[in-house]
């Protein structure tokens, strides 16, 4: 679960970079920092009603984190640090279930390193079992269909082909989509936008590699584990 302590709703204006936003914030014009580099087009448009974190600091160019927007009546977090933390909590407390795991974590590292990736959760469970999970945030909706990536990821197809090359020395490997919003019918890869994305998820099935996806409990000041969705 991922907490918020001072959220205030705003009004977008635009983007003038990746990292930055301009929002009307109780009346007046604010640069807030903008917690995803995606490109969230179809989300961060003229005039939607966002959320912001007010985080005043010294060392901050910025008093605000735009962390989550209105899309029609769904709520989306873009908070892209999010999606690692649930995931954990998930697996933690048995909310997330990877198929081919049979055992319970006795231990837990994030961030580990296997050949050339650094992937996002590695754990052991007392059935000698060793787990390597790449994490990847989902905020793209179209129609209750979910998918990912909205930009070409060069670091996500490495990991993936990595993923297989683990499993093919024993370890276990799962990608585990984390939808960050209430309500989806299902995920998938979006393969107009990265068509090699699409055959590395579909060689890593073959291979073994778990592919997982869940949704989320979305509030302006929350994200928390929701319930498991299909992947196609």
């Amino acid at each position: 679960m991922a907490d918020y302590q001072n959220i205030i709703p705003a009004t977008f204006l635009e983007r003038p970079n990746r990292f930055i936003a301009l929002c009307e914030v109780e009346g007046q014009q604010e640069t807030v920092h903008v917690k995803n580099t995606g490109r969230c087009k179809e989300l961060l448009l003229p005039g939607v009603t966002v959320y912001l974190n007010h985080v005043p600091s010294a060392t901050r160019k910025t008093d605000y984190d735009l962390i989550a927007v209105k899309k029609g009546d769904l709520l989306i977090n873009i908070d892209s640090q999010v999606p690692n933390e649930v995931a954990v909590e998930g697996l933690r407390n048995g909310k997330i279930k990877l198929p081919e795991v049979k055992g319970k974590i006795v231990q837990l590292k994030r961030e580990v390193t296997y050949l050339h990736s650094k992937f996002d959760i590695y754990f052991e469970t007392d059935q000698a079992e060793k787990v390597f999970v790449e994490v990847k945030g989902i905020t793209l909706e179209n129609h209750g269909i979910v998918s990912f990536p909205d930009a070409p990821t060069i670091r996500g197809l490495k990991h993936v082909n990595e993923l297989i090359k683990a499993v093919e020395s024993g370890y276990l490997g799962a990608v585990c989509f984390i939808v960050q919003m209430e309500t989806a019918n299902y995920a998938t890869i979006n393969q107009a936008m990265q068509p090699e994305l699409e055959q590395a998820i579909k060689n890593a099935q073959q291979k073994g590699v778990a592919i997982v996806a869940y949704t989320c409990h979305v509030s302006p000041s929350q994200i928390t584990i929701k319930e498991q969705i299909q992947f196609k």
